[in-house]
């Protein structure tokens, strides 16, 4: 009996189940992923505003001290 059909048959079914299946992938894009990003990058410019500030004080506390 000739199983080659059945392996052409198998390997697309696996990787639509892994790229559908594991974290991570394609699959995943939908729903609430976008909250998530929202809140990573509120945060990330959350600390780009505190090392703006904090730049601002090192640079007036080593003017201060150069004079």
């Amino acid at each position: 009996m000739n199983w080659s059909w059945l392996v052409t048959l198998v390997c697309p079914l696996m990787m639509i189940l892994m790229m559908f299946g594991m974290p991570g992938g394609h699959g995943n894009h939908r729903g609430h992923g976008g909250r998530t990003k929202r809140k990573h990058v509120e945060e990330l410019e959350q600390e780009l505003r505190l090392l703006k500030a904090q730049n601002e004080q090192l640079r007036a506390e080593t003017q201060s001290s150069t004079l």
